[in-house]
């Protein structure tokens, strides 16, 4: 038996000693790995809680009622709105937001008679900039990937042994990552970032960022995609696309795509 297998045994022995509990379901590989195994560990004893927010992409919760759908699992979308104290984009929206979001999920969690609220959090996670792993911790959010010592490349590695499809899925995070720090935020942006990066994605480069900075899209997307994006008719088509939706200037950033490119420090997110 190798170190991942080890920690995948840890994992179900966690989802089996947490008995009843929630899950906060994003859609993304981490939490739909988690809710796969334990779905096959306590099955009806679980409930996925999906955050539909202005800042999430539609498309995130339209895969995560898909998944929950295709293998029976209890879920539940929980609306919120954008939180007055992130509407100004502050560096520790993400502490702020978790804290928030969680708490209705807790509130959910309490009122549904579920002993546990758990998340997708996994080992690599703790090795970065993400503020928002404190609110967790506050609220006794459990964490069981990140406690059985699973990382990115174990959960995706275990996803593919699995047949799911998420396991190449690119990472994502909320769209207010795309928007500098201390920005006024307003909805019109969120939907316009995420209608470019959803073109992006459309024409064959997903996991693709459209950072914004006022007129300016700044694309951020793996090297290997330069190539193809920099030349004709490509090009043309993705600059003509973007400033439909309001762009007035399309950029591509030759450093590509990196985690929290505009955090302080240069540190993740």
């Amino acid at each position: 038996m190798d170190a991942r297998d080890e920690k995948s045994l840890k994992l179900d022995a966690i989802l089996k000693e947490l008995n009843s509990f929630v899950i906060a379901f994003s859609g993304g590989v981490d939490s739909t790995f988690l809710l796969y195994r334990a779905n096959i560990v306590r099955g009806s004893a679980i409930t996925a809680i999906t955050v539909r927010t202005p800042y999430i992409p539609s498309r995130e919760i339209d895969e995560a009622v898909d998944f929950t759908r295709s293998f029976g699992i209890n879920h539940k979308i929980l609306d919120i709105g954008l939180p007055d104290m992130i509407k100004n984009n502050p560096i520790e929206r993400c502490y702020l937001c978790k804290k928030t979001l969680f708490k209705d999920i807790s509130g959910y969690a309490k009122e549904n008679n579920y002993q546990y609220v758990v998340d997708g959090t996994n080992a690599d996670d703790i090795k970065d900039f993400r503020p928002g792993i404190a609110a967790l911790k506050e609220l006794g959010i459990r964490s069981p990937l990140l406690e059985s010592g699973l990382t990115k490349k174990d959960i995706r590695e275990l996803s593919r042994e699995a047949n799911l499809q998420i396991w190449d899925k690119p990472a994502m995070a909320c769209l207010l990552t795309r928007i500098p720090y201390d920005t006024d935020i307003n909805e019109g942006t969120l939907r316009q970032i995420e209608e470019a990066e959803n073109i992006l994605s459309d024409m064959g480069y997903p996991g693709t960022r459209v950072r914004v900075h006022g007129v300016l899209a700044r694309i951020e997307c793996i090297p290997e995609f330069f190539e193809e994006i920099i030349h004709n008719p490509e090009r043309e088509h993705i600059i003509s696309k973007l400033k439909k939706i309001g762009f007035r200037y399309v950029s591509l950033d030759l450093e590509g795509y990196r985690t929290g490119s505009s955090n302080p420090e240069k540190k993740d997110i």
